[in-house]
């Protein structure tokens, strides 16, 4: 349903530490390990072993969920409070979050450089206060400037947090990383469907104080976020090789045609937000609760799917047979969406879901490849600049989608879908190749090269 580090509409991501463990000096009492076997056989102590396999990742799992359920809460209302109640034109809403995007992409790659020479827990840390305050500081709004501005500012924040957050991501994951970014990713999606419900609730209300207490939400999330982020450790800096080039992302060729295949692939995304919807509602006769289901059952299988696919796509070899086998999955799961157009009344609502069901397995085997290709042909000194770059190709395919999709596909009718699945399931195909490439053109780690001469 989301990206690891998406950049949504107004916001960006967090990160967490340890949990206490009991303490190791009672280990030869035989009423300690008593009591230990009864917490591990709790409810707690399962959800414990459920969200993280050390400290580090339950912390960073954490306050990404937090993070997120504060996404889900205001994004959900972002649009409706400054049109409502503070009375700006659509229009002017719309450029506003445009200038504000289009500059937010240009601050990742810096910020993620930034991340690598200076720390990523500590920049992390700052991108959160700076949206914090800036989320805050919409409840001021009146005017389409002050709107830009702010969102401006928290774009940029955005971008920095998200390349920081790849960045923390790759040294909190661990002898297992496949199997921490898989269940990171499920509970980011978590906290996105449970702060939409919040969001939800409070919409029902539709009166101003409803819609501020969603934007303070979403900043006390960020703020929590950060602190929780003061559990982790603070982790070393890892040096750069010698006349290393600054924008080394900028000249690594596998990686840049990585970047521009999945920020392609990541049209896939708005097709079961956007064009399904429209699909639905202007071509079949379906009911209108079966758009709501989509969006469930869409959310429902990323959310208990994750973890059991993308726990085993580890490497990116890994990676890129599994991007392959998200374009063949997207391949049958457009012609299925278009056909509910050509069926029964009473046959289109089971078709519908049916189709959301098959590309949500695609949607999982997609970001988990993104994981491993994303991490795995990134070098560690420089994870956040490669995380940088990832971003802003995703960021500008989210951007370009919303035309692409309302004009070619739906301009076309069910050519259109048959063409938007032979485009996804071409991108797959491409997925083994460029990992055997990027794989083939990794260096050497430093260390080895300098002991090997």
């Amino acid at each position: 349903m989301l990206t690891g580090a998406s950049h949504t509409l107004v916001f960006g991501a967090g990160r967490l530490t340890p949990h206490p463990v009991l303490d190791a000096d009672a280990a030869g009492s035989a009423a300690a390990v008593s009591v230990r076997a009864m917490i591990k056989g709790s409810f707690a102590g399962r959800i414990g072993s459920m969200v993280g396999d050390s400290g580090p990742e339950r912390v960073l799992i954490a306050a990404s969920f937090v993070n997120r359920v504060g996404n889900g809460l205001f994004n959900a209302a972002s649009a409706l409070y400054f049109t409502l109640i503070v009375g700006l034109p659509a229009v002017q809403v719309g450029a506003a979050l445009t200038v504000a995007g289009v500059i937010g992409l240009c601050a990742g790659i810096p910020g993620g450089h930034f991340a690598d020479r200076r720390g990523a827990r500590t920049i992390m840390m700052l991108a959160l206060l700076v949206q914090a305050v800036s989320m805050a500081t919409l409840v001021l709004v009146e005017s389409w400037t002050l709107l830009t501005v702010i969102a401006t500012v928290d774009q940029i924040a955005a971008a920095v947090g998200g390349a920081a957050w790849g960045a923390l991501v790759a040294r909190v994951g661990g002898e297992r990383p496949a199997h921490f970014r898989a269940k990171l990713r499920t509970f980011v999606n978590l906290g996105v469907v449970l702060g939409t419900v919040g969001a939800g609730l409070a919409l029902a209300a539709g009166t101003r104080e409803a819609y501020v207490a969603l934007i303070l939400g979403n900043a006390a999330s960020f703020a929590l976020c950060g602190m929780l982020l003061l559990l982790l450790p603070r982790y070393p800096v890892l040096p750069a090789p010698p006349r290393e080039r600054r924008r080394l992302a900028f000249t690594d060729r596998p990686y840049l045609v990585f970047t521009a295949l999945y920020g392609a692939m990541g049209l896939q995304y708005p097709v079961v937000s956007l064009l399904l919807p429209i699909w639905i509602a202007e071509h079949t006769e379906a009911p209108r609760w079966t758009v709501a289901a989509l969006f469930a059952v869409n959310s429902a299988f990323c959310v208990l799917l994750q973890t059991r696919i993308g726990s085993r796509i580890e490497t990116p070899h890994d990676g890129g047979r599994a991007f392959r086998v998200a374009g063949l999955l997207f391949l049958v799961s457009c012609p299925m969406m278009a056909l509910a157009a050509y069926t029964p009344v009473w046959a289109t609502a089971g078709l519908v879901l049916a189709a959301v069901f098959v590309h949500s397995l695609g949607e999982v085997w997609e970001s988990s490849a993104g994981f491993a290709l994303g991490f795995g042909l990134a070098p560690d000194h420089a994870q956040g600049q490669y995380q940088g770059l990832l971003g802003l190709g995703f960021s500008a395919g989210q951007a370009l989608a919303p035309a692409i999709l309302t004009t070619v596909v739906l301009g076309l009718g069910a050519t259109g879908w048959l063409l938007l699945a032979l485009f996804f399931a071409a991108l797959g195909a491409a997925g083994p190749a460029l990992a055997r490439w990027g794989t083939r053109t990794r260096p050497q780690p430093f260390a080895v090269v300098d002991a090997a001469s």
